[in-house]
């Protein structure tokens, strides 16, 4: 059981929410029942039962339900909890606790899946042993003693083997409700109760006019066709959950500590935020923390997506799980445990692969009737049959009830959702797209309008040197080495740009004294004459052309590039050496290296991209140039609360609007738009209102998890389709339709057969989407079927 905390604005009490593994569901209108039960207990604030992970996540108020209540509606459903104790151990800090976890989910499903495949195929032996029996010539032995002798094993299979189904369908009837258990448990026991009599008493049959066929091979090959089914079902649904087991493999298990000035290994949960850690070429990062010394690439997609290493330096935050490649560094943790980026993920693929998708809901309300609906056709057919079918009326009314109930069990119903949420969401999530759950997935699928914040989204978020213009006289080495040995003394973001790229270069290391900060203005102070020399003698001055003109100096020549610099979106940063000036600094926010490829796949699919930021409109201008978003889509200067007052504009003129960003002034437009998307290198709280998140922040990944979504829509469409169609199409052919046309009629074991089919072929169609291969380039985000405007 995994417990989280959230709270709650009506009441001002923390809301729990709680993962119970639930035992003895088979069908989707189990769900819909736990559900319904849950729902009702005082205290329970919203429950959502997942089929495919067997598990109901309930967010409750403690104050008035505790887990007592919650089991006891369980229970008064008619289910019961798994005893897997050791899935507790997922909320401990610690990461082999997620491990342990697993294992004991893990062992639990080798057991079950162990025992289903012993019932069944003992159960197929026994059907494939009884045809052969009833094969034999009647001449050597009477049809009466044939159907005695195999009157045991058929018993013995129908207790043994068929005991799940007959627990799970006295435990829904005690509570008032029939589901998939119940269908196969009446099928069954009319089919075998019938052929017993007939066995014991073949008189009474023969009196009847009837000859004396039973069939036991018909209860018991439905018996294990149905387990093989499930067995399927169960190897097929335990991929479906790998995602998370992946993840969690990625982590490292030990750490190289330094403490007390020696270097020492220690397990991960040994690791405290503060310690200074080690990192060897080719160790994996062990948490999370921020680079003191040295450097190195380090390969970070396991997390990201990103299939090139990344240049970290001092300074840089490192992320846990990820690959050192070359170097070796020390790094201080900031975050260990459950707190760190990959447990986050893990736990966030885990409650999102155990959600639903609104088009479940629809899924749900039919499931509900659906098992009486059926229930009802099944007698209905028998009587009509035995009323006015043809003779033998009594073998053909039996054989079209246990069908019909056999056909009809909605096991692809329940499965066509959630096993599609649970493989996409686990897809997205090795490919670096983090998706909530279900909701977001559905949404995302329907998006036509994607407008993007500037800063952090598609540009790096952080000031970089991009030109530099000297006057005549004056070489480019020159005017960055006395900026930068200036900008040593200053804090300010544009004086860190010029010196880290003075120091790219080696740069930047002469002699100053005097400094001064000029607040508004830039620096000044008096800067060695050459690298080498040991006193300053010139005076320096960094600054905006305001400091320029207030000390009266003439800017020349650099009056044209200060307005080309403003054009292109560049703070023009001057540089003066006793009363000249030399030249300036363009400084700008780099756009992201793929932000124009990006936009372009997105236009390419036919949704509109919009640029809202707070920067000045030249700088959005240059931007949106840049990238290829039009003037009329360029939104410029707006406040936190604007953007989120455009997209609600947006959205009232019909559009389906996803909002991209980053950081904490983004996060009222994330939770206004209709799917929020966060750059992962963000802000936490933009991250915590956002659906979606992307972990390496490539604003390609936009692209990708809207393709992603509607793959995933487009298989749990079809899932739907073909459970719905082959109920609709078989249940008509098995009450016997087609018999009076054609003579044909479908019997219990190809009924069995294609039920069990019907679901493997259910979870196999969503476990394509394991092949999704992230959108790297131009032209792998198709239209929609419904084409946005």
């Amino acid at each position: 059981m995994t417990n989280r905390a959230s709270p709650n604005p009506e009441t001002a009490v923390d809301v729990i929410e709680v993962d119970l593994p639930i035992a003895g569901m088979t069908c989707a209108s189990c769900v819909n029942r736990i559900e319904r039960f849950l729902s009702r207990t005082p205290g329970v604030q919203g429950a959502v039962v997942n089929l495919a992970t067997e598990t109901a996540t309930i967010r409750y108020l403690p104050t008035v339900a505790g887990r007592t209540e919650l089991v006891g509606a369980i229970e008064a459903a008619g289910y019961d909890l798994k005893p897997r104790p050791a899935a507790d151990l997922a909320m401990g800090p610690d990461g082999p606790a997620i491990d342990l976890a697993l294992a004991a989910d893990d062992a639990d499903r080798v057991r079950d899946q162990r025992g289903l495949a012993i019932q069944a195929g003992v159960s197929l032996a026994v059907a494939g042993a009884i045809m052969l029996v009833m094969f034999w010539p009647q001449t050597v032995v009477p049809l009466e003693t044939l159907n005695r002798l195999v009157l045991v094993p058929a018993t013995l299979v129908q207790v043994w083997a068929g005991g799940r189904f007959y627990r799970a369908a006295w435990r829904a009837l005690r509570h008032g409700t029939a589901n998939m258990d119940s269908l196969v448990a009446a099928g069954t026991t009319a089919a075998w109760a019938y052929s017993a009599v007939v066995a014991l008493f073949p008189e009474v049959v023969m009196q009847a006019g009837l000859r004396p066929e039973t069939y036991f091979d018909s209860s018991t090959i439905i018996i294990g066709l149905i387990l093989l089914g499930r067995w399927l079902e169960g190897r097929a649904k335990g991929r479906t959950a790998g995602a998370i087991r992946r993840l969690v493999g990625l982590s490292a298990r030990t750490a190289r500590v330094v403490r007390a000035g020696v270097e020492v290994d220690v397990d991960l949960a040994e690791v405290f935020p503060g310690d200074l850690v080690r990192v060897r070429p080719g160790d994996k990062v062990p948490v999370d923390g921020v680079m003191v010394e040295g450097g190195s690439a380090i390969d970070e997609s396991m997390i990201t997506g990103e299939s090139m290493p990344v240049d970290r330096v001092v300074g840089d935050e490192v992320i846990g799980a990820t690959l050192n490649t070359t170097g070796t560094f020390l790094f201080r943790a900031t975050r260990v445990g459950s707190d760190t980026a990959l447990a986050r993920i893990v736990e966030m693929v885990r409650r999102a692969q155990g959600s639903k998708a609104p088009i479940q809901r629809l899924v749900d309300r039919i499931s509900e009737v659906f098992v009486p609906v059926v229930l009802v056709l099944a007698a209905l057919a028998f009587v009509v049959w035995l009323t006015v079918g043809p003779e033998p009326r009594l073998t053909l009314a039996l054989t079209a009830f246990v069908t019909v109930v056999v056909i009809a069990c909605p096991c692809a119903m329940g499965l066509a959702t959630p096993t599609a949420i649970m493989v996409g969401t686990g897809r997205g999530a090795e490919t670096g797209i983090l998706i909530r759950g279900g909701q977001a997935l559905e949404s995302a699928g329907r998006i036509d309008t994607v407008v993007f914040d500037k800063t952090g989204t598609l540009t790096l978020g952080r000031p970089v040197v991009t030109a530099m213009t000297p006057v005549a006289d004056v070489a480019e080495t020159e005017l960055l080495d006395l900026a930068a040995s200036l900008e040593r003394g200053s804090e300010h973001p544009l004086g860190a740009a010029i010196l880290a790229a003075g120091r790219e270069r080696e740069l930047g290391f002469r002699v100053v004294v005097e400094f001064r900060a000029l607040a508004g203005h830039g620096v000044e102070g008096l800067v060695g004459a050459s690298p080498d020399a040991t006193e300053a003698t010139r005076l320096v001055l960094v600054g905006n052309a305001r400091l320029m003109a207030e000390r009266g100096i003439d800017l020349g020549p650099l009056g044209e590039a200060i307005g080309r610099a403003a054009t292109d979106g560049q703070t023009a940063v001057i540089v003066a050496v006793d009363g000249r000036a030399l030249g300036l600094i363009g400084v700008a926010d780099p756009v992201r290296p793929a932000a124009a490829e990006a936009i372009a796949t997105l236009a390419d699919a036919g949704i509109e991209v919009w640029l809202l930021t707070g920067d000045s409109s030249p700088v959005a201008g240059a931007v949106g140039r840049l990238v290829g978003i039009p003037p009329d889509r360029l939104r410029a200067e707006v406040l936190p609360g604007d953007k989120a007052a455009t997209i609600a504009a947006l959205q009232a003129d019909g559009h389906r609007v996803a909002m991209v960003g980053d950081g904490i002034n983004d996060a009222p437009a994330l939770a206004q738009a209709d799917l929020g998307i966060a750059i992962g290198s963000g802000a936490d709280v933009a991250i915590e209102a956002s659906d979606v998140t992307i972990v390496g922040g490539d604003p390609r990944q936009v692209a990708t998890a809207i393709a992603l979504s509607r793959r995933t829509m487009r298989v749990i469409r079809q899932n739907l389709f073909w459970a719905f169609a082959y109920n609709i199409v078989l249940i008509p052919v098995a009450m016997g339709a087609l018999y009076p046309s054609f003579g044909v009629t479908l019997s219990p074991a190809l009924a069995a057969g294609a039920m069990a089919l019907s679901s493997v072929s259910v979870v196999t169609n969503s476990l394509r989407l394991r092949s999704f291969e992230a959108a790297r380039g131009r032209g792998r985000l198709n239209r929609p079927v419904a084409a946005a405007r």
